[in-house]
C-alpha cells in the first residue's frame, strides 16, 4: 500500500524540519518520485491549506518549507482577552439575555 503524496511530502519536511522547495523537490526525486512543478505546488498548498507547513519565500525564485508547530498549551492572557472581546460583543446587542460571570 503506497502512501499518499501529500503524506510522503509532509514526512519528508518533518525530518527536515525545514527546507526550500528545491531542496525538497531533490529529496522526493531520490525516492523515486518525479513531480511536474503544478501538482507539487498543489501539494504544499494542500499541506500549508491543511496547517501543517508554512511556506514563505526566500528569493524570487525559492521558497522555505517549515513545519508548523503545533499549540500545545493556550495562553491565559490570550483566552481571557478573547473572552472579553465575546463579552463586549455579546453587549452591544440591547434586549438579549447574557449570562454574567463573576471575576
Amino acid at each position: 500500500m503506497t502512501l499518499p503524496l501529500r503524506n510522503l511530502v509532509y514526512e519528508k519536511v518533518k525530518d527536515s524540519g525545514s527546507l526550500t522547495d528545491s531542496e525538497l523537490s531533490k529529496l522526493l526525486i531520490k525516492e523515486g518520485i518525479a513531480l511536474p512543478e503544478d501538482e507539487f505546488n498543489k501539494t504544499l498548498l494542500t499541506l500549508e491549506i491543511y496547517g501543517l507547513i508554512k511556506v514563505s519565500w526566500l528569493t524570487k525564485d525559492q521558497r522555505r518549507i517549515e513545519i508548523v508547530e503545533s499549540e500545545g498549551e493556550k495562553d491565559e492572557v490570550e483566552e481571557q482577552a478573547r473572552e472579553k472581546l465575546e463579552r463586549d460583543y455579546e453587549a452591544g446587542f440591547p434586549g438579549v439575555e447574557q449570562d454574567q460571570e463573576v471575576s
